[in-house]
């Protein structure tokens, strides 16, 4: 367990700047905070967001991004872990979550491209296949391992820092 402190009186804003993770956890979990329906302002405290969305277990909801943060850092590898992977043969899929502009002249050979219009294609594979995301700097291969967690998927992981931790 780690030593994330978040208590209610928290603005949006400083849970945010501690644990990234809330964001997506807490529209995943609750539905608060992803689009201009449910969303809050930075200033709001933690307190007055579960009251917005009538959310009596403030408790559950600091349980739900403490978990989410740690999840977060166990899922996260570093490009120097998944180069070991590939010369090593691991078997495993490597996925470029990029746009094609995002990715301009940026590419890694053993990467496939996210085909976006045909999800299904990983949504049948083995709910212990290993996968491995990677975008520009983490942050939407992030979004996209624990959408496959959403779905049961069991070895699930995203490139620290993108494609600009891979080439530096």
């Amino acid at each position: 367990m780690t030593d994330l402190q978040i208590h209610p009186e928290m603005t949006m804003e400083e849970i945010l700047a501690v644990a990234p993770a809330a964001q997506r956890a807490l529209f995943q979990r609750y539905h608060m905070g992803g689009c201009s329906a449910c969303a809050f302002q930075p200033t709001d405290t933690l307190a007055q967001v579960a009251k917005d969305h009538n959310i009596l277990d403030i408790n559950d909801i600091i349980k739900t991004i403490v978990t989410a943060q740690e999840l977060d850092g166990t899922i996260q590898v570093s490009p120097a872990e998944v180069r070991s992977w590939l010369e090593a043969g691991e078997e495993f899929t490597l996925v470029d979550v990029r746009t094609p502009d995002e990715r301009g002249e940026d590419q890694i050979p053993e990467a496939e491209i996210l085909d976006y219009s045909d999800s299904g294609k990983y949504m049948g594979l083995p709910k212990d296949s290993k996968l491995v995301f990677l975008c520009t700097d983490g942050g939407r291969s992030l979004d996209v391992a624990s959408y496959f967690i959403g779905h049961q998927f069991t070895r699930v992981f995203c490139v620290d820092g993108g494609i600009e931790a891979w080439k530096g």
